[in-house]
């Protein structure tokens, strides 16, 4: 065939292409409705919180299970560090098998305690199990041991995507749920006798919960402990991480697939020769639930990553014992390259500073894709 001819028939599949793409990004909406979320009646929250009373024991047990490879850090190390600082239960992270457990998008760590650990000493299982989202949602030690968590009575947790691992265990069918919004349609699509529940942060049906995005890791855990423990214990923990109120009201409207979103998330990743790398100092006794969310946000711009870094390459103790290992030297860290430290802020506020932090260095487009990707109101427009 002709040389011109190829290559006017490569450019006009090029042209085809850049028409079709460019239609499918016009046909998304230009930005999310921005509305007061549909009001809770009492008597509903009532209900919620009455389905999460433990199961079992006065003083529950609750286990937060990671796969050792693509768990989400928030949804991992936000249960943990807010149950643990609640005192109302006996708290266990666990992993599927020994040895560190990556998550993503930053930390790995290691939890100490696998499932055949728990199964030894809690034989009669657990009263909450929490699942957070993994990179692989069918991973069969995790859907093997969930069941068998739910067979002994324990009230199963899926924490965002956390909800596919739960339905693909088969304990969301015919139930009432909800999940990450970007999840949503694979969820609906792949379990379609799922009844979808919008504008709730957190769904409980017959022993199974499920809830929206990153940061309903923090409501729920307040709720959980609040089902526990009553309210004055909750608010207590609330007003140590910088909010006075939390609940299961959701502004399922705000957060779709829209026209910003995708332009900001190309942009970014196409910038590749333009990507930093921030160092994040762990220091031991650092609250792992501020450490989380700063680092989960840096690490989500699609412009930049959180790395972790201390004195030495030995794994550092946070504030409810979670080990964290380092992946640099602190003496090797360049000195403009490094971000606040976190110590015990307050983790809503850190989280603000990173976000607004996130705006000056790359735009208030990049902060919102953040505050999307997390499902976080607070800032950014929201």
């Amino acid at each position: 065939m002709n040389s011109k001819l190829i290559f006017r028939i490569g450019l006009g599949v090029v042209a085809l292409g850049v028409l079709g793409f460019g239609a499918w990004i016009y046909s998304l909406p230009d930005a999310p409705i921005v509305e007061p979320p549909p009001q809770v009646t009492q008597e509903e929250y009532a209900a919620t919180l009455a389905a999460l009373k433990p199961p079992k024991r006065s003083r529950p047990v609750i286990a937060i299970v990671a796969a050792n490879e693509g768990t989400e850090t928030t949804d991992y190390l936000m249960p943990y560090g807010l149950l643990k600082r609640a005192g109302v239960a006996d708290v266990f992270a666990l992993s599927t098998k020994p040895g560190p457990v990556t998550l993503y998008p930053i930390f790995t760590v290691d939890p100490r305690a696998t499932i055949a650990d728990f199964d030894a000493q809690h034989p009669d299982g657990a009263d909450y199990v929490i699942v957070p989202a993994m990179k692989r949602t069918d991973d069969p030690a995790v859907m093997t041991w969930i069941k068998a968590q739910r067979g002994k009575g324990a009230t199963i947790i899926g924490v965002c995507a956390g909800a596919l691992v739960v339905a693909n265990a088969g304990l969301l069918e015919g139930r009432r749920a909800t999940t990450h919004w970007y999840y949503l349609d694979d969820l609906l699509e792949q379990h379609p006798d799922i009844q979808y529940v919008e504008n709730r942060r957190l769904v409980v049906d017959r022993g199974v919960a499920t809830t929206t995005g990153i940061v309903a890791s923090m409501g729920m855990s307040l709720v959980l402990i609040e089902a526990i423990a009553g309210h004055e214990q909750a608010a207590a923990v609330a007003e140590g991480i910088g909010i006075q109120r939390w609940g299961i009201r959701h502004r399922s409207a705000v957060y779709k697939f829209t026209r910003p979103f995708a332009l900001t998330a190309m942009r970014n990743r196409l910038a590749f020769w333009n990507h930093d790398e921030f160092g994040l100092e762990l220091t031991a006794g650092a609250d792992e639930v501020t450490l989380a969310l700063v680092a989960d946000a840096w690490s989500r711009t699609f412009r930049s990553r959180a790395v972790p870094i201390a004195a030495t390459m030995n794994a550092v103790e946070t504030l409810n014992g979670m080990h964290i290992f380092p992946e640099r030297l602190t003496a090797d860290w360049p000195a403009n390259q490094l971000l606040e430290p976190v110590g015990n802020r307050p983790a809503v506020d850190a989280l603000d500073d990173a976000l607004n932090q996130i705006t000056v260095r790359y735009g208030i487009d990049t902060s919102r894709f953040v505050a999307m990707h997390l499902e976080y109101t607070r800032q950014a427009g929201l």
